[in-house]
């Protein structure tokens, strides 16, 4: 335990691999899958490859963890020793977990609680807890860290191609993004969350190599804000295209510190379908 006592807590929406939250201690609670014969807990009693596989079947509904699986958490944490939280989640604007979790860190007893809402989704949103997570270990305080992390929310952003809209749409994800994108010109959107955490397209492109090109245009503008920063690859069962495109990627940003590749969390993936690929930034100074 850090000298601090201060225990950080995400959700699976913020897709942070199980190796990093393992190395910053961090607690975790998992969204949930909901098919018709059965509940699964995100990325715990279900992969993302079984989400795919299912989708011509039945394409699940996502769900926020329940009220119960938050306290006996935070008893967990209180039961470790821990006297702080600092709880950070996917976007407000694209799921109801920060509101859920707010409510009850307002009336739950014996921990101080603070939660950040990233406003963000994957690991634009979780390079925001990694980053607490660091700050933690350096020996930050309490209210120091709540103000940095909120400060740098805005420094994190994620693109991300996908292949059909469609999963975006039924499972009423699709926000500002034009959903009318003509098939028959092959126009590919590029995705992105606005300032208020909502899906936007960045840009339109025809066709999925021009698009998932344009994509990589696209983050390296923004990490050219900064000297350095963190990068991620991501793909949603399509490794061999964001494969194919790592050394270019890393060779147009030098400035790289940490980089994280890897796919996406099952219940990311029912909402977006096969065939994502998706690059996250951020700017760390």
């Amino acid at each position: 335990m850090n000298s601090q006592k201060i225990a950080l807590l995400v959700d699976s929406g913020i897709d942070i691999p199980k190796h990093i939250r393992e190395q910053y201690n961090m607690y975790s609670i998992p969204l949930k899958i909901i098919y018709k014969e059965r509940e699964y807990s995100d990325g715990v009693d279900i992969t993302a490859e079984e989400v795919y596989s299912k989708l011509s079947e039945e394409i699940p509904k996502t769900s926020l963890p329940s009220t119960g699986e938050i306290l006996e958490k935070l008893a967990k944490i209180k039961e470790d020793g821990y006297e702080k939280v600092l709880i950070v989640t996917l976007s407000s604007g694209l799921s109801g977990t920060f509101n859920l979790i707010s409510m009850i860190a307002k009336e739950y007893e014996g921990l101080e609680i603070a939660v950040i809402d990233t406003r963000n989704i994957s690991i634009g949103g979780g390079f925001n807890a990694i980053q607490a997570a660091k700050y933690i270990e350096q020996g930050m305080g309490f209210d120091e860290l709540k103000e940095r992390v909120e400060k740098e929310i805005i420094n994190s952003k994620i693109f991300f191609c996908i292949d059909t809209l469609e999963y975006l749409q039924k499972g009423g994800r699709i926000g500002l993004v034009v959903s009318t994108l003509g098939t028959v010109l092959n126009l590919k959107p590029i995705i992105s969350c606005n300032e208020e955490g909502v899906y936007y397209n960045v840009a339109k492109v025809r066709g999925r190599k021009k698009s998932i090109e344009k994509m990589k245009e696209l983050a390296v503008e923004f990490a050219s804000k900064g000297k350095h920063y963190n990068i991620a690859l991501l793909h949603g069962y399509a490794k061999e295209e964001a494969e194919n495109m790592k050394a270019d990627l890393i060779k147009a940003l030098p400035g790289m510190k940490d980089f994280i590749e890897g796919q996406i969390s099952p219940a990311l993936g029912v909402h977006t379908g096969p065939g994502l690929v998706g690059i996250g930034i951020q700017i760390v100074d």
